[in-house]
């Protein structure tokens, strides 16, 4: 916790921006990560309107106090040691608007919500995203994808609030989207909401689309444990989880994190890991990997927070 004095003065100004409800002290995030792993963050905020972020934003510039942004906790490992100063989550924010074919999403609603949504309207281009459990904003800050698409053939624009506070409005163009990356982490930019552009069709050929998808997920995948996702991006000319499987790892375990024996690219919380034993666990599969066919995988999911003490 930053000193208490300060801690006090942080609060008071958080909940003026705010209320008292949506400002959250010495608060485990491993209760808002997919993971189920993280040590506390100094203040968890949870802000209502756009203006409630740049006034955030502004605050934490202001004070010179550390701040971050969580997202829904989906493709993230917290580190045991928790985050200082100010962890802001959007998961108020979640509204989603038809407009013909476009479908504007504020950063907080799930990417899956906006499938269904697409779906309800009968517009097609976002069946891929029925499946992938991140929130817009995390979406679009990793170029979300899947079963061969992906958040950049959709995407037209977005709002952002920049490191300053300001809110800017951004084509897709100047988000530099590629393969799992964005420029918005370097930028610092922190996503409001989103613009797809997407295209009229049929409503039983759009659901059989998503079924067929949500069932290859569901028979594929470890949804019966916590898990951030996909661990690693898939190197060139191989598959991730096929090289974790030629390497016999599936089924290892360090602590209460096991290697799924369902799917090898994914790493299961099974039985109260640490986000250290978690974290161990992807060097220990990286490094195996690299020995045996000399391949580096590249983590997807990313890392936050302190070391325990």
């Amino acid at each position: 916790m930053i000193q208490v004095s300060n801690g006090h003065h942080i609060y008071d100004k958080l909940i003026h921006i705010t209320a008292k409800k949506n400002v959250m002290v010495d608060e485990q995030l491993k209760n808002h990560t997919y993971t189920h792993l993280g040590g506390k963050a100094d203040f968890l905020v949870r802000p209502e309107t756009y203006e409630q972020v740049q006034e955030i934003v502004k605050l934490a510039n202001k004070e010179n106090v550390a701040f971050t942004l969580l997202g829904n906790g989906s493709n993230l490992i917290v580190k045991d040691g928790g985050i200082r100063g100010i962890v802001m989550n959007l998961q108020q924010l979640t509204d989603i608007k038809v407009d013909n074919t476009t479908i504007i999403a504020q950063s907080g609603a799930r990417i899956i919500d906006v499938s269904r949504e697409a779906l309800n309207e009968k517009l097609t281009g976002l069946e891929f995203a029925c499946g992938i459990p991140g929130s817009v904003g995390g979406a679009l800050f990793m170029n979300a994808g899947a079963y061969g698409g992906e958040i950049k053939d959709v995407l037209t624009s977005t709002t952002v609030v920049d490191r300053e506070g300001d809110l800017l409005t951004l084509t897709a163009d100047e988000l530099d989207l590629d393969y799992r990356t964005s420029n918005i982490p370097d930028k610092g930019y922190i996503v409001l909401e989103a613009t797809f552009e997407l295209k009229p069709g049929n409503y039983g050929d759009i659901k059989a689309v998503m079924d067929d998808l949500t069932y290859k997920r569901e028979s594929k995948q470890p949804l019966e444990y916590p898990s951030c996702g996909s661990v690693f991006k898939r190197p060139p000319g191989y598959f991730a989880g096929k090289l974790i499987q030629d390497s016999k790892l599936q089924g290892s375990q360090i602590g209460g994190a096991e290697v799924s024996k369902k799917h090898a690219g994914f790493i299961v919380n099974k039985d109260g890991a640490t986000a250290t034993e978690y974290i161990a666990l992807i060097h220990h599969i990286q490094a195996t990997v690299e020995e045996k066919f000399g391949v580096k995988l590249e983590r997807e999911v990313k890392i936050i927070g302190e070391d325990p003490k």
